[in-house]
């Protein structure tokens, strides 16, 4: 329980009516998980109207309402809050009422769109080998310290995510690492936490059903390090036209990281294999088990950040040398015939390029590349005739197949996906819409040698259709495959 008053702080409100010496149980902006006691946030969301749902609060115990609009019926013993942007509110009296606990430990936020979930989880494990409690807040997973809490979105609501920073603090976590998604920064989940400094990694293709513009996602992206307050540091990729944007006017601390051009964190790849990469990292000669153009940035960038944070440079280099791959990132299976599989997560147009690319830098040509790709439903469409051509450029044989369609009808995706592939790469290209058979499809193409990616879902155990997540886990399909070896060899 904390009294209203204090919930509010000294946050700047429009106008109070009521009494704010009442006690407050809890916080929430979904009527339907109102408890006596409550504060209730009305919210505009995407598909509804919090302010539609006051009254259903209001029955349902909820003490006091913070919103935009004043409801044409006000009962005397509620107390209403009106502030310009509920959302905000929200975020901030979440804070609040968890007692801020962004500002008792060390959050670092990660945002561009790729690189991010690989970066916070690299930093967490890091930390945690330098001695120190650590949280993280992944798409993949949350942690505390070693233990796994679930995690079903990039970044998790205001209410979800303080009361997670306050398990963090209750359990000795002095640093966490958190992904910050542009929805995220667009929804103002991340409004009232205080950030030790952000880092971004680049800007690419996506989010493009949700933001519309290139442009508006770009300050989605931008309005993070807009908020970072001048004791934090920002961290940004030298090498991507959009990091001098990201922190243009931003009162931060500024530092770059670049494996192109001077910067205040430099790298270079001097040996790229499929079990490993050979680095050149401020100045010091270090093999890591990643590999990549785009694992050596995000090496750099962690390497970066805990330097920021005042971390030993040697120590930080040899613990990052031990480290293994993130789930669903460029991990891979090897047949007894010498077939390589790699699974990916890449989902975007820029992520399958670049891992296709590094693929490409890496095997010698003798043997064929197979792709195996989809694109996911219900969200942007823009993206998928753009992945299915750089697929059918930088491979030898392309199969498209469903990814998580979810509510969209998937022969409809691949063939938006299909489109885009130019008129003399067809004949490299095969449609197989159930992508258990698309992947055993690959393993019968492959010959000894040959290499076969299947990308877009990675760390995801399931494929979700119609609503229903079923269990579906890419690896695990291609290791079953790959133990009965009569079904690749040809």
């Amino acid at each position: 329980m904390m009294l209203l008053s204090k919930i509010i702080g000294n946050y700047t409100v429009t106008s109070i009516t009521g009494r704010t010496d009442i006690p407050v149980s809890g916080i929430q902006f979904d009527s339907r998980k109102v408890m006596p006691g409550n504060l209730f946030f009305a919210v505009r969301g995407t598909t509804s109207d919090g302010h539609a749902f006051i009254r259903v609060a209001i029955e349902k115990g909820a003490v006091a309402i913070v919103c935009e609009e004043m409801p044409a019926d006000m009962p005397a013993e509620i107390t209403f809050i009106l502030t310009r942007k509920s959302s905000t509110a929200l975020g901030v009296m979440a804070s609040g009422f968890y007692d801020n606990p962004s500002r008792k430990l060390k959050l670092i936020g990660v945002t561009g769109t790729n690189g991010k979930t690989t970066t916070v989880t690299l930093l967490q494990l890091l930390f945690m080998e330098l001695g120190y409690g650590s949280g993280l807040i992944s798409t993949i997973v949350n942690k505390i310290n070693l233990a796994d809490v679930p995690s079903t979105h990039t970044t998790p609501d205001p209410v979800q995510l303080n009361e997670l920073l306050a398990r963090m603090v209750e359990e000795g976590c002095e640093y966490c690492f958190m992904e910050v998604s542009s929805h995220a920064a667009e929804q103002q989940r991340i409004a009232g936490l205080t950030f030790a400094g952000g880092v971004f990694t680049n800007l690419t293709h996506d989010h493009l059903d949700y933001h519309k513009t290139f442009d508006a996602y770009l300050h989605a992206k931008k309005s993070f390090f807009d908020q970072l307050n001048p004791e934090a540091f920002a961290l940004v990729n030298k090498d991507d036209k959009n990091g001098k944007v990201m922190v243009q006017n931003a009162p931060c601390a500024k530092y770059t990281y670049s494996l192109q051009s001077m910067a205040d964190f430099r790298c270079k790849i001097i040996e790229n294999q499929f079990q490993g990469m050979h680095l050149n990292l401020a100045g010091q000669e270090v093999w890591f088990k990643l590999i990549g153009t785009f694992n050596a940035y995000n090496l750099l960038a962690v390497y970066a950040s805990a330097v920021l944070l005042g971390q030993d440079p040697t120590e930080v280099l040899t613990c990052l040398s031990r480290m293994e791959p993130v789930s669903g990132r460029f991990n891979y299976v090897i047949s007894s015939d010498n077939v390589t599989g790699i699974v990916d997560y890449a989902h975007t147009p820029d992520a399958l390029k670049n891992v296709l690319e590094t693929i490409n830098e890496i095997r010698t040509h003798s043997e064929q590349l197979i792709t195996v790709v989809g694109a996911g439903g219900n969200r942007d469409a823009t993206k998928r005739p753009v992945m299915a051509k750089i697929a059918a450029n930088l491979s030898n044989r392309v199969i498209l197949t469903s990814d998580n369609p979810r509510n969209e009808d998937p022969e409809s995706i691949l063939n938006e996906m299909n489109s885009g592939v130019e008129m003399h790469q067809t004949q490299k290209v095969l449609v197989i819409v159930n992508r258990l058979e698309a992947i055993k499809t690959a393993c019968a193409l492959a010959r000894a040698g040959d290499i076969i990616l299947v990308a877009g879902k990675g760390h995801e155990n399931y494929q979700e259709i119609k609503g229903v997540k079923h269990h579906f886990d890419d690896k695990e399909v291609l290791q079953e495959i790959f133990a009965k070896s009569n079904i690749i060899i040809q």
